[in-house]
């Protein structure tokens, strides 16, 4: 399903390419609703209807909201960036029962990716210091990814672990996309 080294090419040629300027940290926000704009799409792409079968299997990860609604721009972009990578991570494993399109699977790791890079190099330049409500938003989003983590391993990633997933994170895209809206 995924090309790994398709996937490392494209990561080198970004790291060597990337040249981030102060321009395209300041049109941060439309890029990212432009991006969760395009993975929403993509994951739709990816697979078909969510299958009924799975419905008593759906359970409840309870998504951290209160990490998206500092007072911050900046922390929201750090628990923009931290998302990503988790949602990269997840979309990264284990995938063969997923039966998923692997182009739009592709495109939407690729995507991710790209973002990741952006937001990085915008979040380093802005913010070298530590600040305490930081890292509590990474501890409340890895423990939240870790549930879900868990949740695919308890089922052997099979194909309704993998839709539940795919449905929560499109929630997270969502949420995302209501807190760039407002930036």
């Amino acid at each position: 399903i995924m090309n790994a080294f398709g996937l490392i090419q494209i990561g080198l040629i970004l790291s060597c390419t990337t040249t981030i300027s102060s321009l395209q940290c300041n049109h941060l926000a439309l890029q990212q609703r432009k991006v969760v704009e395009n993975s929403l799409r993509l994951l739709d792409k990816m697979g078909k209807k969510f299958p009924q079968q799975c419905l008593r299997e759906k359970t409840s990860f309870r998504f951290p909201k209160q990490v998206l609604h500092p007072r911050q721009k900046e922390t929201v972009g750090v628990a923009i960036e931290e998302i990503f990578q988790h949602i990269f991570y997840i979309f990264s494993q284990n995938l063969t029962l997923a039966a998923w399109d692997g182009t739009a699977l592709d495109q939407f790791q690729n995507g991710l990716y790209r973002q990741i890079e952006q937001l990085e190099a915008c979040v380093i330049k802005k913010h070298t210091h530590q600040c305490p409500s930081k890292e509590v938003s990474r501890l409340k989003l890895k423990k939240y990814f870790q549930k879900i983590d868990c949740f695919l391993k308890d089922k052997q990633h099979n194909l309704c672990s993998w839709e539940i997933s795919r449905a929560e994170m499109r929630r997270c895209l969502q949420l995302i996309d209501k807190v760039t809206r407002k930036l």
